[in-house]
């Protein structure tokens, strides 16, 4: 094996970055189809939204499971099928002419992208040195954000002018370059096969607890949140994940290494995240919907306005990460929050005669505070945990960033259609420009409260005079 070619680590890089942009991308490219998914497949909203949702909840159910399974039979290998996977569920996607098919072909296509988001993070540590890593690693980070956030705007111009079947054709042929460049450029595997056996009862009870708590969160508005499915869902979610739990716990080679949990930075940094994603779901899924139905845009210009965030992100982040290198993450992820926070504020202001570019101002606001957060938390969190379990510690991260997308679309959803409710004067009243306006304050106000309380649990970093920070980031 020394005597093998050592593959270019830019390049590998560059193919991880290419993997994680496609697969994040589609967690959201969706959000700003859904007027238009709705209308020409005439399904109603909380229907449609499980076009979003059932691409998110299977990503959670399998992330930390095809991660074990990565570690057995390889990394590069699970990593490169995923391209195939991916563009395969994305060829369903585009040919689906049902809600049911669409939503289908969504779950094919996310065992594609657990397949590679899984697997980014672990590759891109196990290539670079101790001098590189955790500049490589704010890369991978920031080409998710990235990727989440370009979604509604990249949508938004692909269905005006190609049809929603568009923002799935664009995907295989992606898909399929990315997988014969990982042939060749990837690292070769050395499988662990035989090591340790699989965690199947661990497996099991975790995917079934997931499924059945975001299952029942996503279903609660429509059966109501104190209806007897509700309640005994969330009951049953909760033993199971409960059982998951005191079963790793006892098991020789846990699926999932809970003691990770146990550093401080580790734990703080993932809570914050959690919470930092579902706030700003709660802006991708109702902002389109605001833009077209309140303020009468098309959906070009949706995705047009929708674009001055993530092109924020994408100057911020990289000179955010390169400055938290030498000054720590603390300032900057409090920073980046705070921002939040404000930009929230400044939506839940927004009138129904709105300029576009008034609505694109508030947007960068949030492009510059999310690309403040998530860098240097990203490496706050790498940095936290020992180099043998960096694929672990990336594993849980992009867990915990799709669940908080999940429980973003739910919470965005339920709050705005009570609220909707409310203000019309009932569910069988057709609802006004001032009443979705309303409910859209509501749901900021909402997120607003979220992004503070992860702003407050922030804070606490500063109050903790750790060792670690750089150091531990300089040994990972």
């Amino acid at each position: 094996m020394a005597r093998e070619r050592q593959p270019n680590r830019w390049l590998v890089l560059a193919n991880v970055s290419i993997g994680t942009f496609m697969s994040t991308l589609d967690g959201s490219i969706a959000n700003v189809a859904l007027p238009t998914i709705a209308g020409e497949l005439q399904a109603p909203i909380h229907a449609v939204q499980w076009v979003l949702t059932a691409y998110l909840l299977t990503i959670c159910a399998t992330l930390p499971i095809m991660g074990k399974i990565s570690d057995l039979v390889g990394r590069s290998r699970i990593y490169n099928y995923g391209f195939l996977l991916f563009a395969f569920g994305s060829l369903l996607c585009a040919w689906s002419g049902t809600l049911a098919l669409l939503i289908a072909s969504r779950v094919v296509q996310a065992l594609g992208a657990a397949c590679l988001m899984s697997n980014s993070q672990a590759l891109v540590a196990s290539i670079f040195t101790a001098g590189e890593r955790g500049r490589a690693l704010g890369i991978v980070g920031t080409t998710v954000s990235l990727g989440v956030l370009a979604g509604p705007g990249i949508g938004g111009i692909l269905v005006d002018w190609l049809g929603w079947p568009s923002i799935f054709w664009i995907n295989v042929p992606i898909g399929i370059i990315g997988f014969i460049a990982g042939l060749y450029l990837l690292p070769k595997d050395r499988s662990e096969k035989g090591k340790e056996p699989f965690d199947y009862a661990g497996s099991a009870l975790f995917m079934l607890g997931i499924v059945l708590f975001l299952y029942t969160l996503s279903n609660g508005q429509e059966w109501g949140w104190s209806s007897a499915a509700t309640l005994s869902g969330g009951l049953a979610a909760l033993i199971l994940l409960t059982g998951f739990y005191l079963w790793e716990r006892r098991v020789a080679h846990p699926m999932l290494d809970f003691s990770l949990y146990r550093n401080r930075t580790f734990a703080v940094g993932n809570i914050t995240a959690l919470l930092s994603f579902v706030a700003m779901f709660c802006a991708n899924v109702m902002m389109p919907f605001y833009m077209e139905h309140v303020l009468g845009f098309t959906t070009e210009k949706t995705g047009y306005t929708m674009m001055a965030y993530p092109l924020a992100m994408a100057v911020v982040a990289p000179f955010s990460g390169w400055l938290s290198d030498r000054i720590g993450p603390n300032l900057l992820t409090n920073a980046g929050l705070a921002i939040n926070v404000g930009g929230f504020v400044l939506l839940a202001t927004l009138t129904a005669e709105q300029s576009a570019w008034t609505v694109a101002a508030y947007l960068l606001l949030f492009g510059i505070g999310g690309g403040l957060f998530q860098s240097p938390n990203n490496s706050s969190v790498m940095g936290a945990v020992p180099r043998q379990k960096l694929g672990t510690a990336g594993g849980l991260n992009a867990l915990v960033r799709n669940i908080g997308m999940v429980m973003g679309i739910a919470v965005s959803v339920s709050i705005y259609t009570t609220r909707l409710q409310s203000l019309s004067g009932g569910a069988a009243a057709k609802p006004d420009s001032s009443a979705m306006l309303g409910a859209l304050h509501t749901v900021f106000w909402s997120a607003a409260g979220i992004c503070m309380l992860a702003l407050l649990l922030s804070l606490s970093r500063v109050l903790q005079r750790s060792p670690g920070g750089a150091a531990e980031s300089k040994e990972a």
